[in-house]
């Protein structure tokens, strides 16, 4: 949550940071504001506004002869204090000497504000934040890197934050459970809370760790907060600037639908032993011992990453006979939960540094557990601290509303299935070649899925129904999880009420909300629990439901029943989920575009959620 862009080098900086913040402005867009120092008067110009990136940019505009080679901006998802400019980013000192942004949450902070306030400091706003910089002010004496490191040591929270002061000679970047990226140009630094702000100027990127800091001057000297000097890898990027990029699409939601066919294949690509029939994993870090030894699996997640891990319960029980439970990520640490070194852990995170996510990460490792880690992100917190992993290979995801880096998780999770199964021997050769073929086809299966024909179906059912209030989306067995995907979805970014069920636990209390023309999406597949969903399909009809159904091809039973039917393609069970959840996007996307909603920042949301 937050997006912090940074800059020191020889260029006008001004325009580096808006165009940085624009590509962070997934991460929270309540606020924003910049802070540089202005070349001609050597001091400290700040220039906030409320709301999106376009308001600061006109803001902006208004200082015509502003120039300057260091400063720092941030786009605000707000925690404490409400979206105003006042409570806008950059804060800083008494004096206006001194200003910070920052991502995370400084828990002592009132604590520390009644401190600071007894000694003088006068506060503008209501954030945790603003602290900060009070507390950089009382220690600060010339030596900015000296006052952060002291200011820091009495800090009980998590941050992310760059600090500049009026001199301009430097910039102080630390780092404490929220996530800092620099990248390194010709003569110039680039900070910021993930690539995307700095990819098109370079390549290079150095991540820093919890409790490290950066001073760059010139140079960059990384140490602890400590102030012993630290040795750190530069790494080379792989993301390409046309990926954060919207490529003719109205939004980055519509173009990462269209990119799941590429982005499928790319999860598999490499990752098939066709020899053993089995996958290739190199990542994984466990030996056949451990694997064996495995007595119980725990997927801990948030959002989609955790409906993603329900149906992963469902394929990974079926295959591997093992019990295997999905936690919300958020609670898990908080119910002191059984684990010993016999128990794997699994960790869903796209981004790779969701809070409670990696807080989950960090009790299970206490705790004995093995972890695995499904992300995005190379060289995530989360990635870093698994004991291994599977990278999902999806690209950036810039749609707050997850589409693309959910299926890739799922092929990865059915990779991991197969890996696990052929080691422990409950997959055997006519499984695993099955398996392997039917993941094979995913790609060509959606791209056919996504053909303008069945999208325009689509486009037409989400003109008769964005003007409804609620929603009910029904599902069963491993596709009741994908009833709750797409009633999130839903509810993500059209901000219409919308619930998913077990279809079979209709009539333990939902049934009663039905009424004549509530829209009723049902996923009926042609398996074993067919004749039970139609079941509940009559149910729905007989109280004035407007029933959607998400059938498999071919069936023609299903059209007589249902007012609208959204045809799938035929494939194995327990792959089914793919192909459900793809009509589930474009229905929820399409319902959101006639409502005129921001689709890719819907209100109060933010992509990587890294406080609690």
């Amino acid at each position: 949550m937050c997006g912090i862009n940074a800059y020191f080098g020889k260029k006008e900086c001004i325009p580096i940071l808006i165009n940085g913040l624009k590509r962070l402005e997934y991460r929270g867009y309540d606020s924003c504001g910049i802070a540089v120092v202005d070349n001609k008067t050597k001091e400290l110009k700040i220039i906030k506004a409320k709301g999106k990136i376009v308001n600061l940019e006109e803001e902006v505009k208004k200082e015509n002869n502003l120039h300057a080679n260091i400063g720092i901006a941030h786009t605000r998802w707000a925690t404490h204090g409400e979206p105003t400019v006042i409570n806008a980013h950059p804060h800083t000192d008494c004096k206006t000497e001194i200003a910070l942004v920052h991502n995370g949450i400084i828990e002592n902070f009132e604590t520390l504000k009644k401190f600071l306030e007894k000694e003088g400091h006068v506060f503008k706003s209501e954030t945790d934040t603003e602290v900060l910089a009070h507390l950089i002010e009382k220690f600060y004496s010339g030596d900015l890197k000296k006052a952060v490191q002291k200011a820091l040591k009495k800090v009980v929270g998590t941050f992310g934050i760059v600090v500049i002061d009026k001199q301009g000679k430097e910039l102080i970047v630390a780092r404490r459970g929220s996530p800092i990226v620099i990248g390194i140009g010709d003569c110039e630094y680039f900070v910021a809370s993930d690539v995307s702000a700095i990819i098109e100027h370079t390549k290079k990127v150095m991540y820093l760790e919890d409790n490290e800091m950066a001073c760059i001057n010139g140079g960059c000297e990384i140490t602890s907060l400590d102030n012993i000097t630290l040795d750190k890898e530069t790494i080379e990027i792989e993301t390409n600037l046309e990926e954060i990029e919207k490529q003719g699409y109205k939004h980055f939601m519509l173009k990462e639908i269209h990119e799941q066919p590429e982005t499928i294949k790319q999860a598999i690509l490499g990752r098939i032993d066709f020899e053993n029939n089995t996958a290739k994993l190199g990542g994984i870090n466990l030996t056949t011992e451990q694997i064996k030894n495995i007595k119980r699996i725990i997927i801990v997640a948030c959002g989609t990453s955790w409906h993603c891990g329900l149906v992963a319960k469902f394929s990974m029980e079926g295959f591997l006979r093992i019990p295997v439970e999905v936690d919300y990520a958020s609670e898990f640490r908080y119910r002191n939960p059984i684990i010993d070194n016999n128990t794997l852990i699994i960790a869903i995170s796209q981004s790779g540094e969701t809070a409670d996510t990696l807080a989950a990460v960090r009790e299970a490792k206490k705790k004995g557990a093995k972890v695995i880690g499904i992300v995005n992100v190379v060289g995530s917190t989360i990635a870093r601290e698994c004991d291994g992993g599977i990278y999902i290979r999806a690209g950036p995801e810039i749609g707050v509303a997850s589409t693309k880096a959910f299926t890739s998780q799922l092929v990865c999770l059915n990779l991991l299935t197969l890996y696990l199964g052929r080691i422990i021997g409950s997959i055997d050769d006519s499984g695993a070649k099955k398996l392997i073929n039917n993941l094979l086809e995913l790609p060509h299966i959606i791209r056919a899925e996504l053909k303008k024909e069945n999208e325009e179906k689509i486009k037409e059912i989400a003109k008769k129904y964005y003007i409804c209030k609620n929603t009910l989306y029904l599902g069963r067995g491993i596709n009741y999880p994908i009833a709750l995907e797409g009633a999130l979805k839903l509810k993500e970014i059209s901000y219409i009420h919308a619930e998913g069920y077990p279809a079979a636990e209709m009539k333990h209390g939902p049934i009663a909300l039905i009424d004549k023309g509530l829209p009723v999406v049902v996923i009926a597949n042609s398996d074993l629990n067919y004749d039970k969903v139609l079941s509940n399909i009559h149910e729905a009809k007989a109280r004035g439901a407007s029933i959607i159904a998400i059938a498999t091809q071919g069936d023609e039973e299903i059209e007589k029943l249902c007012d609208h039917v959204i045809f799938v393609p035929i494939t194995c069970s327990n792959l089914t989920p793919f192909v459900n959840v793809i009509p589930m996007q474009l229905l929820a996307y399409y319902i959101a575009d006639f409502k005129d909603c921001a689709i890719d920042q819907p209100r109060n949301l933010a992509k990587s959620v890294t406080v609690e």
